[in-house]
């Protein structure tokens, strides 16, 4: 069976993110770039099914300008056979990635496909959704365990009430949540080997794709921060600053 992984290119969880002087924008500038933590966990799910001999093939794509093959060679170290770099000039919006995976799938008929239920610089959640839509194929989102017998996968979603296990039959897409796994570390020699490895140069238009701009961005902010707590000597002190600072009793 072969597995498709997304994979997208963020900012570094552990960077503080930095907002632009005219709040239009993050600002990218010498700002240390990662693979999404989701996708990570994505890839490293694929990895595992190959290991246990369900797998035959890991293929990774990515969406965006010529930086991202950075991320695809590391999901390659970490164990993917080959990669696909859809070039574009910027991150294109969830319903293109969406609609150039569909085409991906089309082409390369995956058993299988892993996303991460969402990146960490949008948050949009809904790449997997879409696919799963254009595609007519099954889903299970939010997963916290994968295992395929024969031709289901039997996906375990955390629900508020415990725990939900769906089975879908193959092939079908899945998003990865925090739970499943916990990813590897790329070796120095996979590293290398990984720069070796197959990555196939592709355009939207070579899919037949045209990018439409469906949302508009008008501002970005920072998070408001929060003011420092004060000590108080009494329960009297405290119920007078409820009352008339804060205005709640």
């Amino acid at each position: 069976m072969k597995i498709i992984v997304s994979v997208k290119r963020v900012i570094d969880y552990n960077v503080k993110v930095r907002v632009k002087s005219d709040n239009s924008d993050v600002d990218l500038s010498n700002v240390k770039m990662a693979l999404n933590p989701f996708c990570e966990i994505a890839v490293e799910e694929a990895i595992r099914l190959k290991e246990a001999g369900i797998a035959s093939e890991i293929v990774v794509v990515s969406i965006g300008p010529n930086a991202v093959q950075e991320q695809l060679r590391t999901a390659m170290a970490l164990g993917a056979d080959r990669a696909i770099h859809i070039e574009t000039e910027s991150q294109p919006e969830p319903l293109n990635v969406a609609k150039l995976l569909a085409k991906v799938m089309e082409a390369e008929e995956p058993g299988l496909v892993i996303l991460g239920k969402q990146s960490i610089d949008s948050d949009n959640n809904q790449v997997g959704q879409m696919l799963a839509a254009l595609t007519r194929r099954p889903q299970g989102t939010f997963a916290s365990k994968v295992t395929v017998e024969g031709d289901k996968a039997l996906v375990t979603r955390e629900v508020d009430g415990g725990l939900r296990t769906l089975s879908l039959t193959l092939p079908a897409i899945v998003t990865t949540d925090l739970r499943l796994n916990e990813p590897r570390y790329a070796k120095l020699p996979d590293i290398m080997k990984a720069k070796r490895k197959p990555l196939e140069l592709k355009t939207p238009a070579d899919f037949g794709v045209e990018l439409k701009q469906h949302i508009l961005q008008l501002k970005v902010e920072a998070p408001a921060q929060r003011q420092a707590g004060i000590k108080l000597d009494s329960v009297d002190a405290l119920i007078d600053k409820l009352k008339n600072e804060a205005k709640v009793i």
